[in-house]
């Protein structure tokens, strides 16, 4: 008997968004308007917060399905990103090629203390995507993860996940309305700190969740960089999970790895301060290399800075 054949499946995360190609220039500095600088360094990957994501768990030892819209399947984007994601071990059967359509390009420029600033053209007729239907994406699927700038297409197979009982995890990086059908579509909302303050219209992150509580019963969280992460515990109770001390070259893609292993934790049923502590562990390990979420760490790495303190040998962990 092959007892591997036994052995259970990793949990499937959907990540639903839209894939990026990504042109990075390593800069002394961002340039300033009508200027000129000269890149210490290039690269070309592929991104955007979903794929970032994907990316990130099947690392940490899920499995990533993707769904979102692209551009026309003739393209030299489209095509250079399944190669990537093939490589990467993601899923793709649920893209869509929408034909005459450019897939997202960005261009990344990433100053010497990792931080970078990104210009990205997404064509507009990428929102009017229609999604395969639920039953097609649901099956198999233990948590959905999502970006709030994704609700246009997404909010119902959302709100149909979370009535058969499966996660929705939502990443939000740019200010929600308040009336905005995610609020209740999903069970976990991971806000970038600005996007909370600016959705609450307050300037104050604790007092920002606690807003948004009386709006939506989902776990609320807002992440803060190097200042680690505030949440909302089931009492309505403010707690802090700390960061993580790197030496950071790159924050390209460390919040979508940071939702990635929140996401795969949450299937995991781990309890959810040690899921914000891992997600954690996973994004500050992703900072200490270049290379966007190309550079997410693997599950071992993530759980020798968890129970050391510090990162294990690349090599040993399977790089």
């Amino acid at each position: 008997m092959n007892f591997q054949d036994k052995a259970p499946k990793p949990p499937r995360i959907l990540c639903i968004g839209m894939p990026v190609r990504d042109l990075t220039f390593n800069t002394p500095g961002v340039p300033g308007r009508g200027s000129k600088e000269n890149a210490t360094g290039f690269g070309e990957i592929c991104g955007g917060n979903a794929l970032n994501a994907a990316i990130g768990i099947v690392r940490l030892g899920g499995r990533a399905s993707i769904c979102g819209p692209m551009g026309d399947s003739k393209e030299t984007s489209s095509r250079f990103i399944f190669e990537q994601m093939a490589h990467e071990g993601i899923e793709t059967k649920h893209l869509i090629h929408m034909p005459g359509l450019v897939t997202p390009i960005s261009a990344v420029m990433i100053d010497p203390s990792g931080e970078r600033t990104i210009v990205t053209f997404r064509d507009p007729n990428l929102w009017h995507v229609k999604l395969p239907d639920f039953d097609t994406l649901l099956d198999d699927c233990a948590a959905i993860l999502t970006e709030s700038r994704c609700a246009e297409f997404c909010t119902e197979l959302c709100a149909e996940a979370v009535r058969r009982g499966i996660p929705v995890v939502v990443d939000v990086d740019r200010a929600m309305s308040l009336r905005e059908g995610l609020l209740n579509a999903s069970t976990h909302l991971v806000f970038s700190s600005e996007p909370l303050q600016e959705t609450a219209d307050v300037t104050d992150d604790a007092q920002a969740l606690k807003k948004i509580a009386k709006l939506t019963p989902s776990f609320l969280a807002g992440t803060r960089g190097p200042r680690g992460t505030i949440w909302l515990d089931e009492n309505g109770g403010i707690q802090e999970t700390p960061a993580f001390p790197v030496h950071t070259v790159d924050t390209l893609g460390a919040g979508d790895v940071f939702h990635g292993a929140f996401a795969l934790a949450i299937t995991e049923k781990q309890e959810l301060r040690q899921a914000l502590r891992f997600a954690s562990a996973a994004a500050a390990l992703k900072c200490t290399r270049f290379g966007g979420a190309f550079a997410a760490p693997q599950r071992a790495e993530v759980e020798e800075l968890l129970n050391h303190g510090h990162a294990v040998d690349q090599a040993s962990a399977g790089h």
